[in-house]
């Protein structure tokens, strides 16, 4: 396991470590764009496909969802701070596809549950 990722860049860059295959449906296929502005930030692309993960620095292809938000809030939703569908509802996190999140989010332990 590695280190507690704390920033927003490191929480980002710990998805790979968190990823749960098994929770993915079959030919599941998608590609998220996370940009998060702030110091601890950084633009991300996360590309999921035949039951792997990859992220990289920087957008590429086509998305099928953006999140944008600041790294305080990224990270407070990550730890459990924050309520993520509260970040939401009040334009703290913005998301393009709400559906295709909804596929995402539980692909992941969350950091609060799997860093203890």
């Amino acid at each position: 396991m590695m280190q507690k990722p704390l920033t927003a860049r490191e929480i980002v860059m710990s998805l790979k470590e968190r990823f749960r295959p098994e929770k993915a449906e079959p030919g599941f296929e998608t590609i998220f764009h996370l940009d998060i502005s702030g110091d601890n930030g950084g633009q991300f692309t996360v590309r999921i496909a035949d039951g792997t993960l990859n992220i990289e620095e920087g957008l590429h292809d086509t998305a099928k969802c953006i999140v944008t938000t600041k790294d305080s809030t990224y990270e407070d939703m990550e730890w459990g701070r924050t309520n993520a569908q509260m970040a939401v509802m009040f334009g703290k996190v913005k998301v393009s596809d709400l559906g295709e999140i909804l596929d995402f989010i539980p692909l992941f332990h969350r950091c609060e549950d799997f860093y203890k």
